[in-house]
């Protein structure tokens, strides 16, 4: 069974999750998008070691993929909060 693309997606969780934790202790909210995508930069690296289905196979590749990942988790943050405020900057 390919667990590829859920690899990928769990980096993007995890991610959102780290990226939560630092809002949280109160961190300037500047900072969330470059933890997020170290992070998952991280774990793209982790992923292509510790998955046999990951679906990159050199770390570059494997780095770029956990930063895309890690960054979309800050894209899906934003996501919401414009769904929860209607959407509208004005």
């Amino acid at each position: 069974m390919d667990f590829g693309i859920a690899g990928v997606a769990a980096i993007t969780v995890i991610a959102y999750v780290i990226g939560m934790l630092i809002k949280a202790t109160g961190l300037n909210s500047k900072w969330i998008p470059v933890i997020c995508a170290f992070t998952g930069g991280a774990l793209g690296v982790a992923g292509m070691f510790l998955m046999p289905e990951f679906p990159v196979s050199d770390p570059i590749s494997a780095v770029a993929v956990g930063i895309v990942s890690g960054l979309a988790a800050t894209g899906v943050d934003q996501a919401v909060k414009q769904i929860k405020g209607g959407g509208s900057n004005g």
